[in-house]
């Protein structure tokens, strides 16, 4: 598999390593994160509490052209919006999928997602970002996206993103 991704008109190469200074850098850099999903893309978060997950995953949100807030889901596990990305043969219009932000911190591990229905979710083809994705380590496919946060002693994030192998 290409090291190198496509976002917008430039290539990012994996593994990609990132600094955040604040949580408008975090909110950013998922935005500069959107262009590269597609139908059936999986971006799995992991990362201590407050490391800037949910910020992340409302950066992907905007960049999708959802104008909706995201809000945690952790109460509700799985919230669904609409997204829109290029359409495949006309790429000046946009096409609508679902796009699923799924907090998995309540799930008490992979038996819970798949009693909520979540292999239908994360498998179709919607775009899903899953925050606490550790909890539910069977279901992150070879391939997909992961985004890992530290909390530096400074208070700033360190944001590592690269696609899972051997899954």
């Amino acid at each position: 598999m290409t090291p190198w991704i496509q976002a917008g008109n430039f290539l990012i190469k994996l593994p990609f390593l990132s600094e955040s200074s604040s949580p408008e850098e975090t909110f950013a850099l998922g935005k500069q994160l959107a262009p590269l999903l597609d139908k059936g893309s999986i971006v799995a978060l992991q990362g201590p509490l407050g490391a800037g997950k949910t910020c992340f995953a409302k950066g992907i949100a905007c960049g999708l052209g959802i104008e909706e807030e995201l809000t945690s889901p952790t109460y509700t596990i799985v919230s669904e919006y609409e997204a829109f990305i290029p359409a495949k043969n006309v790429p000046e219009t946009k096409e609508k999928v679902p796009f699923f932000h799924i907090d998995a911190y309540r799930l008490r591990g992979n038996e819970d997602f798949t009693a909520i229905g979540g292999e239908d979710i994360i498998f179709g083809d919607g775009i899903s970002v899953i925050e606490w994705s550790d909890r539910i380590s069977d279901f992150i496919p070879t391939g997909a996206l992961r985004v890992d946060f530290e909390i530096k002693k400074d208070g700033k994030r360190i944001i590592h993103i690269f696609r899972v192998e051997n899954n």
